[in-house]
């Protein structure tokens, strides 16, 4: 089992919209395939046409006081399911803090599930918190989205010191680009610079696209309702970058 963390500092990066759409690629391809929407928000759920709602709230959920698999929906969507969010994930930071070993709880709740999948995604909250520090404890992989603009890859910067300054586990970051507009000079210039100077970045770039933003009209992975196109060969493509590197 692989878990992958869809992570970034910053917000409206498009952590969602990748995370529901590399999981229904990879669960078209085979793999057993879990979201776990993190983000009390919601977005990840409400794209998956589930309640954002969790029985006990999440203080229940991190005492252990309830089994992960009895809380995960099923989705229309073969071999892909979901954990939903719930808006007391707004207060996970405070759970965290009040228990033993607080990094080591998502870890220790996914660990049962490994028999049952073999991805796991985690959509976060845009954030550096406690949970942040549990979600680099238990994912394998984070990914992380880059809009070429200088915020965008200032946070990708913050990011890389917090995990290099802290006595954490250190899982693989991979970024990649995300809401492009090859249209603009800027973003064709930083996109350059980027690979130039950071050989980590994946080459393949997500569009910034009306037919990614229409998901939330749909409430369905881009790759349902639409067959082909920039946007679908675009996270066709990220998706086999990833594999490339993760495997």
């Amino acid at each position: 089992m692989k878990i992958l963390a869809v992570y970034s500092i910053k917000g409206g990066v498009g952590k969602t919209s990748s995370a529901v759409n590399l999981a229904f690629i990879s669960a078209r391809s085979g793999l057993r395939t879990l979201v776990w929407d993190l983000d009390p928000q919601g977005a990840s759920s409400f794209y998956f046409r589930v309640k954002p709602k969790i029985k006990g709230g999440s203080r229940n959920l991190i005492a252990g006081k309830c089994e992960l698999d009895g809380l995960i929906k099923g989705t229309d969507f073969e071999n892909l399911d979901l954990l939903p969010s719930d808006f007391s994930f707004r207060n996970m930071d405070l759970v965290l803090e009040a228990k033993k070993k607080p990094t080591q709880r998502l870890k220790k709740l996914l660990k049962p599930l490994a028999e049952d999948y073999d991805i796991i995604f985690l959509d976060c909250p845009p954030s550096i918190s406690l949970l942040s520090e549990a979600v680099f404890e238990a994912a394998d992989v984070l990914l992380s989205p880059v809009i070429p603009t200088t915020l965008s890859l200032r946070t990708l910067e913050q990011l890389k010191k917090f995990i290099a300054g802290h006595e954490l586990a250190k899982p693989a970051l991979i970024p990649f680009f995300s809401m492009v507009d090859k249209r603009k000079k800027m973003h064709k210039d930083m996109m350059q610079d980027l690979l130039a100077n950071h050989p980590d970045m994946l080459t393949t770039a997500i569009p910034y696209a009306s037919d990614i933003e229409r998901m939330g009209l749909e409430r369905m992975p881009l790759g349902s309702f639409l067959k082909k196109g920039p946007s679908v060969a675009a996270y066709n493509g990220l998706w086999r970058e990833i594999l490339a590197r993760i495997q």
